[in-house]
């Protein structure tokens, strides 16, 4: 596989997690299934068959 089509297909991958879980968290946020002014939010990367396991924690301010 050459660099660029490893690159194309991280940002591809990337590109679906972000559009989704910005779908997921403005649903939620709509239907009212938060409380106070802050969502506390965490992502977790894995990858099957390695030990890759990436945390990313966060708040997100709501409205």
């Amino acid at each position: 596989m050459s660099e660029d089509a490893f690159n194309m297909s991280i940002r591809k991958f990337l590109k679906e997690v972000g559009v989704t879980s910005q779908r997921e968290i403005e649903e939620m946020v709509r239907e009212g299934r938060t409380g106070g002014k802050k969502l506390k939010v965490r992502m977790t990367l894995t990858a099957e068959g390695t030990d890759l396991n990436h945390v990313v924690d966060g708040e997100i301010e709501l409205p």
